[in-house]
């Protein structure tokens, strides 16, 4: 039966997670996982991505061609993100009864270093096996955080895979999200007018007041259906107590597996808003910005088949199911490339309480390594 070396994955793991990952600043990463796949024989490109994003780096492609006898196997993307959220880099990693997690003062990083580390301690058991394979391709990419903007700017002409995997997930390996929702985002001014709040207040229109008017007009938010959700996220206005505030802004996002359910709530959070605040008597500016389609795949696609092959292989329960999130596979399904996205285990993601399971760690590298095994054939 094949077994990670786990003293060398907890190694790196703890290597990765210290350093510097600021969005748009991955630098640091991108290097030292440059030399790693190098190492391995993978030849390594960096894309214009983060001359695009103002960042200090592009994406991350690294490709490895197939082992003799293994050209006409589909080629497998792997895919994790380098950035992580604030506060992010410099991690001290604390094991506790068979769990990671930082020390208080960063958050983990396993969202997704673990699924980096799977990655690379993936291909080292098929490589150091001699185990045949396909070609391989990978794809770390940048500021996937905040909007999912380092695959929106990849260099498309560089996919070269028969199948994708984003290994991005909170659940646990055997998790394959086969769907997720696409986002729009809104940005809605209410202009109003300054006055003097003191001396002459009638003479101005306060656009807090309206804002508060025109937000409780808003009918439907939050959960709209089992595909659909909304969010009123920023609001922000007013410079002093003596000032009748002339501007206040409104930010907010709709999500929805579904192209029609997406197009209509977004419309009717953004017309409600803007419609209440000039009849109320202030104007209204709104700009609708769209983040990222919906995918879904099919349960009996290659993709998942493989996905699932690799569960059989490791003993793993398949849990097929669908996210309320982005991810870069959103991108890669929207450039022609059949992806889905691997639970790692990472929980409580996005805060100082993150934590990831060891087992669910050393198990990802399983999942990356049945799935090559599995193409190979």
């Amino acid at each position: 039966m094949t077994q990670v070396n786990k003293e060398r994955m907890l190694a790196e793991f703890k290597e990765i997670v210290a350093l510097p990952c600021h969005g748009l600043q991955e630098r640091p990463v991108f290097d030292l996982l440059k030399g790693k796949l190098e190492a391995m024989g993978f030849t390594v490109e960096e894309d214009n991505a983060g001359e695009q994003l103002g960042g200090n780096c592009g994406n991350l492609w690294a490709f490895l061609p197939a082992s003799e006898g293994c050209e006409k196997a589909p080629c497998v993307l792997l895919s994790a993100h380098m950035d992580g959220v604030e506060p992010c880099g410099g991690t001290t990693v604390v094991q506790r009864d068979g769990v990671l997690y930082s020390d208080g003062t960063t958050i983990l990083g396993g969202d997704d270093k673990s699924g980096v580390e799977a990655i690379l301690e993936g291909i080292r058991l098929i490589l150091e096996e001699g185990t045949a394979h396909g070609a391989i391709q990978i794809l770390f990419t940048i500021c996937e955080e905040g909007g999912v903007n380092g695959s929106r700017c990849m260099d498309k002409s560089k996919l070269r895979a028969d199948v994708g995997y984003a290994l991005d997930g909170e659940g646990a390996p055997g998790e394959i999200i086969i769907g997720a929702p696409g986002q729009k985002k809104y940005k809605i001014e209410i202009i109003g007018k300054t006055a003097h709040g003191g001396l002459e207040p009638e003479k101005g229109i306060n656009s807090i007041m309206i804002a508060a008017k025109a937000l409780a007009d808003v009918q439907r938010y939050g959960r709209i259906d089992e595909e659909t959700t909304c969010n009123i996220g920023i609001i922000g206005g007013g410079k002093a107590t003596n000032i009748v505030p002339d501007l206040v802004t409104i930010e907010g996002d709709a999500r929805s597996r579904n192209k029609e359910k997406l197009e209509a709530i977004c419309s009717e959070i953004v017309d409600t808003i803007v419609n209440s605040a000039q009849k109320y008597g202030a104007k209204a500016e709104a700009a609708v910005e769209h983040k990222y389609s919906s995918f879904s795949v099919a349960e009996d696609s290659e993709v998942v088949r493989l996905a699932k092959a690799s569960c059989a292989e490791h003993g793993f329960a398949p849990a097929i199911t669908v996210t309320g999130g982005g991810s870069d596979a959103n991108f890669f399904n929207a450039y022609g490339l059949p992806s889905v996205i691997l639970g790692t285990g990472m929980s409580n993601v996005h805060t100082v309480d993150e934590f990831i399971k060891e087992e669910d760690l050393y198990n990802s590298a399983l999942m990356v390594h049945g799935i090559l095994k599995a193409a190979a054939k």
